[in-house]
């Protein structure tokens, strides 16, 4: 039975999710996680574990080639019952964030010395993937929270200093930061959060459908990073002119 509307697409893509975080397939996790934010676009939930499977992606040159594959297309055909909505299959908090408040303990440092070290073996354009997911993320709770009370407004405030923590680990300078911010927040307005979260099911054709997600990692990520992309591949090419001049 093929996918007939979003409800039904969006619990393949979370079925999908499952199998690959399952496999632990880092670069399949990822591609699946930018087909949930092609329908999905303001949930800081699916941002937030894009941006830790970038982190977990052993290199950009391989995720690259994320494709739908004959496994994907046979998940996609024998779609189960419809009526989850994306949060039903997205966690609670960030991959590696503590479920309550004050169990961090010790194991903070550990968590910093561990992001650390994956930061430093992953190539810059990983980097600035994952950093704009979290910023995205960070964007979208903070636009949340006002509507937010007791333990939701909780575990929102809790999840951003996460994410605050996790960007400056990044590294970035603070001018790269803010067009970062400006790149991922220019669709961010109230009354699209709010036709977001009361959005009615959209039912449509086959072809229709398969056309609201992206066929390729390359095709998600021309969308949502070339012009941060392109200001660091701007800044390297400055970087080596000055360079060549003082020599």
């Amino acid at each position: 039975m093929k996918a007939t509307n979003t409800d039904h697409l969006t619990t393949v893509l979370c079925l999908q999710l499952a199998i690959c975080s399952s496999s632990q397939d880092a670069q399949r996790t990822a591609f699946c996680l930018q087909r949930l934010v092609c329908l999905h676009p303001f949930s800081p939930w699916s941002w937030g574990r894009l941006a830790e499977a970038y982190l977990a992606a052993p290199s950009a040159s391989s995720h690259r080639q994320s494709r739908p594959t004959p496994g994907d297309r046979a998940v996609t055909r024998a779609c189960p019952h419809a009526g989850e909505d994306c949060g039903a299959c997205l966690p609670e908090t960030l991959p590696g964030s503590p479920a309550v408040p004050g169990e961090t303990g010790g194991s903070g440092r550990k968590e910093e010395e561990a992001l650390e070290n994956r930061l430093d073996s992953l190539s810059l354009e990983a980097r600035v993937k994952a950093c704009a997911s979290f910023v995205r993320t960070r964007l979208l709770l903070q636009l949340t929270q006002s509507q937010q009370t007791s333990f939701a407004l909780e575990r929102n405030l809790r999840t951003q200093q996460e994410v605050e923590d996790k960007v400056k680990g990044f590294g970035f300078r603070e001018d790269t930061l803010q067009l970062i911010t400006e790149v991922m927040g220019e669709d961010i307005v109230p009354e699209k959060i709010k036709d977001e979260v009361h959005s009615e099911v959209k039912c449509v054709g086959p072809a229709a459908l398969a056309a609201l997600v992206v066929a390729s990692s390359e095709e998600f990520e021309d969308k949502w990073f070339r012009k941060i992309k392109d200001h660091f591949c701007s800044f390297e090419s400055q970087f080596h002119t000055q360079m060549q001049i003082s020599a």
